[in-house]
């Protein structure tokens, strides 16, 4: 399952050279500069029964995207690891009176696309329809009733966690996965954040229909959940529009906070042994949440440390100069409670040791030293560069407002993005880095062939 998703903290991983890397981005640089552009505008209200909305109007394509978002991730799973992943698969497998085959016929037959994705922190309900007023109620009106009374079918909800048994098998033929599993589990220890959201062999083993029903119950409701609409309609008709899908969920409450992410006081490695001809790594500690006041300032700064691809500085001393690893990256993921900051790389099994002693000490000069001026300049340009194609369709807009809305960020984010980009500084950086980055305090995680040379 997908970590949860941050618009603006997945890390790059092209496959160009590095100088043409630096001749796409100064041309795409130059061309949106000359290029007039608009910051989508964000209109928000709050639901009859108190839901937030934001929505934004576009008028571009005759569609209509739709996400209901309910603060309930994997972190809420409580003593039933895979519960939200479980139930979140399970709804448009009947509801109400509609079995699956009629819930997706009513989709199909309205040009709609339906899906539900649960990471970490959220699930996200998401329709995208017609916009046409007969078709786009249909699409509605079906997905109002996934939303309110799912009906869990007892051969669809074998069926669903024998595939969830399945994937998790298939994790542990994945060294990439049993290293980002291993990374989450010892890092956050008893913490929501630690398990896999796809649960475990034995919780998955022990769930049953009535579980799922109570977690639907206890956090698809209308206190724990905000809509986003983005699309083809007027304020007016996307305030009937919400209101329609949330009148009938229960009022219910919004999800406790999390509890605070512990923090590392030592240094840690874990080897795992995995025959692979790849050794994966991943090295890193618990970093901010989105509130974080210097949230830019490590944007920024992770930008030239390894957030872009292969102009970066753990690309240019682990692949460019030593030819140690093809992919190497790092990026900060903030969620509700102090998400992950994370160095990742894939190396030869015989180079292991190498590739580790040059992230190491790239990363410990990194954060004394910060960027150098040009560094810095090339960041600027390339993340204010890239912006506009970050919001050039409903879609992404509509994966922003979630972001926006769901941690709570001001509704001129997308507006002033740029500009808290560009007042960031070299000291800034140095400073939020110092604070934040302790590579005397990192556990690193490596797993594949070369595990056990490296423990050496």
């Amino acid at each position: 399952m997908p970590a949860c998703r941050h618009p603006f903290m997945t890390p790059h991983r092209p496959s160009l050279s590095r100088a043409a890397v630096t001749v796409a981005a100064f041309a795409l640089y130059t061309l949106v500069s000359s290029t007039a552009w608009a910051v989508p505008v964000i209109q928000h209200w709050q639901t009859a029964n108190g839901v937030r909305v934001l929505f934004v109007e576009t008028h571009e394509l005759p569609m209509v995207d739709i996400q209901v978002v309910f603060d309930a991730g994997s972190a809420r799973d409580g003593g039933m690891p895979g519960v939200a992943n479980l139930t979140s698969d399970l709804l448009n497998e009947g509801a109400g009176d509609l079995s699956a085959d009629q819930i997706a016929d009513r989709f199909e037959g309205a040009g709609a696309q339906f899906s539900a994705n649960t990471d970490r922190d959220t699930t996200t309900v998401s329709l995208r329809s017609l916009s046409d007023a007969k078709l786009l109620k249909t699409a509605v009106d079906t997905l109002t009733q996934v939303l309110q009374s799912p009906s869990f079918p007892k051969n669809a909800f074998e069926r669903e966690r024998k595939r969830m048994l399945v994937d998790l098998q298939q994790e542990q033929e994945s060294p990439g996965d049993i290293a980002n599993n291993k990374f989450y589990a010892v890092l956050y220890g008893k913490h929501p954040y630690a398990g896999d959201p796809l649960g475990t062999p034995d919780s998955l083993k022990a769930l049953n229909r009535d579980d799922v029903a109570s977690f639907h119950h206890h956090y698809y409701v209308a206190d724990n959940a905000f809509v986003i609409i983005v699309g083809d309609l007027d304020k007016s008709a996307a305030q009937k529009l919400a209101d329609a899908m949330m009148a009938k969920l229960p009022k219910g409450q919004h999800a406790a906070p999390l509890p605070q992410a512990p923090s590392l006081d030592k240094s840690e490695t874990v080897m795992v042994p995995h025959p692979s001809t790849q050794t994966h790594v991943l090295s890193g500690q618990v970093g901010i949440t989105r509130k974080d006041p210097e949230f830019f300032a490590l944007y920024v700064g992770n930008h030239v440390l390894g957030g872009n691809g292969l102009v970066s500085r753990l690309a240019e001393e682990i692949r460019e100069k030593r030819g140690l690893s093809y992919s190497t990256y790092s990026y900060f993921l903030p969620l509700a409670a102090k998400g992950p900051f994370i160095i990742g790389l894939q190396t030869r099994n015989t180079e292991v040791k190498q590739a580790i002693d040059v992230m190491n000490k790239t990363l410990t000069k990194y954060v004394a030293e910060g960027p150098t001026a040009e560094e810095l300049k090339e960041a600027k340009q390339n993340i204010t560069g890239g912006f506009p194609l970050r919001i050039d369709s409903n879609r992404k807009i509509a994966d922003y407002l979630a972001f926006i809305g769901f941690y709570d960020l001001p509704l001129d984010y997308l507006n002033t993005f740029n500009d808290h980009v560009e007042q960031v500084t070299a000291a800034d950086i140095r400073s939020a880095f110092k604070q934040h980055v302790h590579p005397d305090k990192r556990l690193t995680v490596v797993v594949g062939g070369g595990a056990d040379a490296a423990g050496k």
